[in-house]
């Protein structure tokens, strides 16, 4: 049997066994030795082994990120700052509506990096949903609907920039008449129909217009019936709970580091450094006015390291599944089987169908779109297809991967900055998902007839 094909069944199989047991981590290492045992046979687990010290290898930076915003975090915790911040947000968050809307700007305003974005919004606006009782499947459902869906809708963000210097190599881009990747990017922006839809959808959330549906809708039930903002399996990511604004401190001790960690960010584009960075203004903040002690300090920064070894596990894990299925021909099976259905109309929506599908099966987004677009590219121009709307669905494909893979590394952060279930977050932000989707299939189709 095909390789790719029992891939594809893997991935099922995953998806499956994750949202039907709510169990992802024993799912993804279950299809992880499956795959390796297909491809090794007798020595999968060897082997298996190797390709986790490869995906831990590869993707050291991401989890590197993924700790110290967990030390920082717990440091700005203990330091009380945040209670005085969200008590000041709460101002203007009076309502509802509001905390929702808020919420909505910050995720537009703190565009720079999709990690960044989700994980410093979290700490922010935490508190706040909290005290208003909102679910925390709302604000997980914020944090990834204003992550990548924002990024790649403006040409600085590190998303703009990986894009167009891929759009920049194809040979059509220079056809079409475009100077410059860039220049590319910023036309095919009006046609990123999943992205803009996705960000209607939050808005309109936030303005009360858009319905509660499936499990939103149920995580609401849950905190009028009992007054729980997150489910009792998501207790164990809420170990510590807030002990009331009443202990609040000085507010700068959070202002500050988040504007330097949010600054520096922006101007470096450096995220690792501007996490670092952070952690050092807290210690000169912190110690020398002894809101924490020397030896306090460096015990929240290990403790905060150690909060975030369930979320880096989640990724190593799914990380090697990603290696293990595209040596499988999961990306190449894909895309033969989708190329008999081509033509010049349907082309753009296609190429959307196939790039969503590889980055939700593959869980690698900015990989399957470097993987794609050199094939497709050569496919447009032969079929004479938009290129303008053929980027569009390229850059459309990879923000429904990077926001609908529940095993996606900004889904997990976007679960883990709200402190809530991966796959509760997964399951409550499902309707919106498909309903996006569904539109910006018809989107692509339309305009593939119209242009």
């Amino acid at each position: 049997m095909n390789t790719g094909l029992i891939a594809i069944f893997i991935i099922l199989f995953v998806i499956v066994g994750a949202i039907t047991t709510k169990k992802c981590v024993e799912f993804l290492v279950a299809g992880s030795l499956i795959a390796a045992a297909v491809l090794y046979h007798g020595s999968f687990l060897t082997q298996w082994c190797a390709q986790i010290q490869t995906a831990l290898a590869d993707n050291v930076w991401i989890i590197i990120i993924c700790g110290l915003f967990g030390s920082l975090i717990a440091l700005l915790q203990e330091a009380k700052g945040s209670f005085g911040f969200s008590k000041l947000v709460e101002k203007l968050c009076n309502s509802e509506k509001k905390t929702l809307f808020t919420t909505f700007v910050l995720g537009i305003l703190i565009f720079v990096d999709d990690y960044l974005n989700v994980l410093s919004i979290g700490v922010c606006m935490k508190g706040v949903f909290d005290k208003k009782k909102i679910p925390r499947e709302t604000l997980a459902y914020m944090l990834d609907s204003t992550a990548a869906p924002v990024c790649v809708l403006l040409p600085f963000s590190t998303w703009a920039v990986f894009y167009s210097s891929m759009f920049f190599e194809q040979d059509m881009i220079a056809q079409a008449g475009f100077s410059s990747g860039m220049e590319a990017y910023i036309h095919a922006i009006p046609f990123c129909f999943y992205p803009i839809i996705t960000l209607l959808a939050v808005l309109f959330f936030a303005l009360g217009v858009m319905p509660k549906l499936g499990d939103m809708k149920k995580a609401y039930e849950r905190v009028a019936q009992t007054g729980k903002v997150y489910s009792d399996a998501s207790r164990k990511y809420n170990h510590e709970e807030y002990k009331g604004y009443e202990e609040e401190g000085n507010i700068w001790d959070f202002i500050i580091p988040m504007a330097v960690l949010v600054g520096m960010a922006i101007v470096s584009g450096d995220v690792l450094l501007a996490v670092v960075l952070a952690i050092l203004v807290c210690f000169v903040m912190y110690v020398p006015r002894r809101v924490v002690s020397f030896d306090e300090f460096f015990n929240i920064v290990t403790k905060g390291l150690a909060d975030m070894v369930p979320v880096c596990t989640l990724l190593v894990v799914a990380f090697a599944v990603q290696a293990l299925t595209q040596e499988m021909g999961l990306a190449d099976f894909i895309i033969e089987t989708m190329t008999p259905l081509l033509g010049a109309a349907t082309f753009p929506m296609i190429t959307f169908v196939l790039v969503a599908a590889l980055c939700f099966t593959t869980g690698s987004f900015w990989g399957m779109c470097a993987v794609v677009t050199p094939i497709v590219f050569p496919l447009a121009a032969a079929l004479a297809a938009n290129p303008v709307l053929v980027m569009g669905a390229i850059i459309s494909g990879g923000a429904f991967g990077s926001h609908a893979c529940f095993y996606g590394d900004a889904t997990i952060l976007a679960s883990t900055g709200a402190c809530i279930d991966n796959m509760e977050h997964t399951m409550s932000q499902l309707p919106y998902v498909l309903l996006a989707s569904g539109l910006s299939v018809v989107s692509f189709l339309i305009c593939g007839f119209l242009l």
